[in-house]
């Protein structure tokens, strides 16, 4: 059986408490709510934006577009836009995909954002450096012995936010993903897929707006629902 987790709500100080907790210097880097996707809307985030991170509902339409995208990568071969090297994880603990998004988040923001020494992030990035995106998902889901363990952590950010969490064991038909600058390309990174998916350039200005403009054509004008929304780490206010 597939261990679960509580999942996250898509609250951005509940994540900015999970991710002192677990070592982030939350004085230089916090998350914020990203309401909407227009250009005034956008320009009300704080700069500059080190990750986007979308929740968005599973339907059997971006289902089918994640299919139909990863066929095209597939079949292009050699020739398909391919990342640079970026630190990717596969997700194997249900649920876990708020704080793998983070995760993707902080590992491709290491030059960035300051981690405390000696705490989980810390601690985990360095064991899992070298490691295939596969070992980091196994890793995670069952750390050595006295290896860093998140879990709890975890578990009580999901039960904090502005609405009640369901059991760990009840299925969630919301995903999170995490949009990242890495080397001058906008990637997408989501555990449940083979692997990075590269959208072409961005820049550490324009992260955010090429992030939502992959939003808007990837998956809300691909799926019926309205049930998304997006979260950015940037460097935080005061």
């Amino acid at each position: 059986m597939t261990k679960k987790w509580l999942p996250l709500e898509s609250n951005p100080e509940v994540m900015t408490e999970f991710a002192a907790r677990i070592g982030l210097d939350t004085s230089k880097h916090a998350f914020y709510d990203v309401f909407g996707l227009d250009e005034e809307l956008l320009a009300m985030v704080p700069q500059p934006v080190v990750a986007v991170l979308l929740l968005y509902p599973i339907t059997a339409e971006t289902e089918a577009a994640a299919k139909e995208a990863d066929g095209r990568i597939a079949a292009a071969g050699p020739s398909a836009p391919r990342p640079p090297p970026v630190y990717f994880m596969k997700q194997t603990i249900g649920n876990a995909c708020g704080t793998i998004a983070m995760l993707h988040a902080f590992g491709n923001s290491l030059g960035t954002v300051e981690l405390a020494d000696g705490s989980f992030l810390r601690r985990f990035f360095d064991a899992t450096e070298a490691m295939t995106p596969e070992a980091r998902g196994a890793y995670l889901e069952a750390p050595p012995s006295g290896a860093p363990d998140i879990e709890e952590a975890h578990q009580a950010a999901g039960e904090r936010g502005d609405t009640a969490p369901p059991q760990p064991e009840e299925d969630v038909d919301l995903h999170f993903v995490a949009f990242v600058n890495a080397g001058g390309q906008l990637v997408e990174l989501d555990g449940r897929r083979g692997g990075p998916v590269a959208h072409g350039p961005t820049s550490a200005d324009g992260l955010l707006a090429d992030a939502a403009a992959v939003v808007r054509r990837e998956f809300m004008e691909k799926s019926s629902s309205i049930a998304f929304n997006l979260i950015c780490l940037s460097k935080a206010e005061g």
